[in-house]
């Protein structure tokens, strides 16, 4: 259905509902401006999925939970563990920056710099906030696409805690706990969770697989945060997780994709400190952090290992990854006045890597090496007329290896007096390091002559709330144009005397060759004509194009990119105990590969969730996923679900 007729359809409806007061329009968001703002005031598209939503959905992984959001699309190479890759409005998974409580999570090891969602579970969240557009004015390096914001639920009493257990299909067990405080000058928190299943085949029964892949996902938190005065802060965190997960691949007799015995183990650790130093008005805050993440990623081959006389040595690890992120951060948050504040920054990070394949060195072939990147931004946000918030911001970026980037962005929201119609746009910039693999990666491969990636994006949009909150219409169209995309070039048979083709051992190196657009509509709506009754739904219609100059696949799709996705739910709470959720996600048709020859269909996928308030304390629930047991695909030949039960329950104290 083309743009034009959706808008117009929405715009309809809009028209035709009377306006009315909704406390909602005051909803405070953190994500889009770095302090607390009213989603109202807000130019940028946002969408923030709350505490009640996380814990109806019973989701397990992030990456399940933002899928239902519009504009946000997952694929995961098999069960939760495998490889998950996140894409916003069609931007690529490692152009999108991922928080947790404000801490940029990275994994510097990978071959893009990208951070992999494969661990991400949904214990112990609060909210998450979801950022749309080019970002990079506030976050720096990777917010293309845009930022994930997560926030951990904090401790409501001086003493408590809880913890969830859940069972069911392939043997599954999810298990979170925490335990906390929080009083006049002193909050503290643990939390524990762990994951198993035996799983299902990575590699799909379809096409032969057999084996299960199992996975076990554990991990924890620790956080502290004591006011010595009303003005003086500490704010101190700490971030663990693991896995072990079986793996497929083409270690096969015939070197095809396939059953083997593969496995992984991955691991991170963030930790943060930071000192907040306010004014006694608290209309100017100042705070001084420091924050260390090191990610590691290890890959196994039992074997047997075919072709035998391709590996070097009998050693089992095929692969690891090491990164390290190092960070020092200043922000400064002014409140001029009524209607207008000022958040500036600098920041100063160093990246390290260690990567090696020890099975297969013939020789020395570790790459280690670190970059780093010095940076300042500053942003103002102020009412201008009645209702008309505008937000304008500029950043500085120095690569020690690639030199200088500067981003900026522009915005503005108009809450329309006595309407409850809000109108938003924006313009952002993004921009993208290479990564330290991409520039250093041995044997001709890497290239210190890359450039940053750069995205400009714009969005334009109108929200209605209406009948007393009940009823929320937005529509939203966006634009996103992204160049010096880097990708792998392979050399032509005959070099023509290219240095870097006569230094490649591999038949090609890494080089600023790619374009990619990609545009299209958001539509969403929530209706509560009761307090007992919720009805949700949104559709996301995105057009991606492979712009790359000379490229054989220019006019293609991006990869995994559905043009069409929806979401539909409808939540009834029939007693103060009993509630039910009929859920219902649409993914239109994607291509699997750069050519588009590998078709992955459309499906829809049904899910039944039920829940029990047994008291104030204490819930019983559980839930049919994937109800109608509808086989697809992700991607090609990963095998995927079929129908699945859960049952679980959920205390505190």
């Amino acid at each position: 259905m083309p743009v034009r007729i959706l808008c117009a359809v929405l715009g309809a409806c809009i028209a035709a509902v009377a306006p009315a007061d909704d406390a909602s329009l005051d909803e405070i968001v953190i994500v889009a401006t770095r302090a607390p703002t009213p989603i109202s005031r807000i130019g940028n598209s946002v969408t923030v999925i709350d505490a009640a939503a996380i814990k109806e959905s019973q989701a397990s992984a992030v990456a399940d939970l933002l899928a239902t959001t519009p504009g946000v699309n997952f694929a995961r190479n098999g069960g939760v563990g495998q490889l998950t890759s996140v894409f916003i409005r069609g931007a690529a998974s490692d152009e999108t920056v991922v928080l947790i409580d404000g801490v940029q999570l990275t994994d510097p090891w990978s071959t893009a710099g990208g951070y992999f969602f494969d661990n991400l579970l949904s214990a112990g969240l609060g909210k998450i906030e979801i950022l749309r557009g080019a970002q990079s004015t506030l976050y720096g390096s990777q917010a293309m696409g845009g930022v994930i914001s997560i926030i951990s639920a904090e401790p409501g009493g001086s003493f408590g805690g809880g913890f969830t257990a859940e069972a069911g299909s392939h043997n599954t067990g999810y298990v979170t706990g925490s335990i906390g405080g929080k009083g006049d000058a002193l909050l503290w928190q643990l939390s524990a969770n762990g994951y198993g299943a035996s799983g299902f085949p990575a590699f799909d029964p379809v096409y032969g697989g057999a084996r299960a892949d199992a996975s076990q996902i554990g991990g924890g938190t620790a956080r502290l945060r004591y006011d010595f005065t009303p003005e003086v802060q500490l704010d101190a965190r700490a971030y663990y997780s693991q896995s072990r997960v079986d793996t497929d691949g083409f270690d096969t007799p015939n070197g095809t994709f396939g059953d083997d015995n593969e496995y992984s183990k991955k691991s991170q650790f963030v930790g943060y400190a930071g000192l907040i130093i306010a004014t006694p008005d608290h209309s100017f805050t100042n705070r001084i952090a420091v924050q260390y993440t090191n990610s590691e990623q290890r890959e196994f081959d039992p074997g047997p290992r075919y072709p035998a006389a391709f590996y070097a040595n009998a050693d089992l690890e095929t692969f690891y990854g090491i990164g390290h992120n190092n960070r020092e951060e200043y922000q400064g948050t002014w409140y001029i006045n009524r209607g207008w504040h000022a958040v500036f920054g600098l920041q100063h990070e160093v990246s390290t890597i260690s990567t090696d394949t020890p099975a297969f060195d013939f020789g020395p072939s570790e790459l280690e090496n670190q970059v780093t990147i010095n940076s300042g931004y500053a942003q103002l946000q102020g009412e201008i007329i009645q209702g008309l918030t505008v937000t304008a911001g500029e950043r500085y970026d120095r690569h020690s290896q690639f030199g200088s980037h500067s981003t900026g962005q522009l915005a503005a929201a108009w809450a329309l007096p006595e309407s409850q119609t809000i109108l938003r746009a924006s313009f952002g910039q993004g921009f993208k390091a290479p990564s330290l693999y991409q520039l250093y990666s041995a044997n001709g491969v890497g290239n210190t002559e890359l450039r940053s990636e750069a995205a400009t994006s714009w969005d334009a949009g109108i929200e209605q709330h209406a009948l007393e909150g009940q009823l929320v219409l937005a529509a939203t169209y966006f634009h996103r144009d992204s160049h010096d995309l880097i990708d792998f070039f392979e050399c032509p048979v005959f070099m023509g005397g290219s240095p870097q083709c006569v230094a490649a051992v591999f038949g090609g190196y890494y080089a600023n060759i790619d374009e990619a657009t990609s545009r299209g509509v958001e539509l969403a709506a929530t209706y509560r004509p009761e307090a007992t009754l919720t009805i949700t739904g949104n559709y996301t219609l995105t057009n991606t194009e492979n712009r790359s100059p000379g490229s054989p696949n220019l006019g293609k799709e991006l990869v995994r990119r559905p043009h069409d996705a929806a979401n539909a739910s409808v939540n009834y709470r029939w007693s103060p105990r009993w509630s039910g959720t009929l859920a219902a996600r649409y993914v239109g048709r994607t291509f699997d590969d750069v050519a588009n020859t590998h078709p992955l269909g459309g499906y829809v996928l049904t899910d039944l969730r039920l829940s029990c308030q047994v008291s104030d304390r204490l819930e019983l629930f559980g839930r049919i996923d994937n109800a109608t047991a509808k086989r697809y695909e992700m991607a090609y030949q990963y095998g995927t679900a079929g129908r699945e039960g859960f049952v679980g329950v959920r205390a505190s104290f």
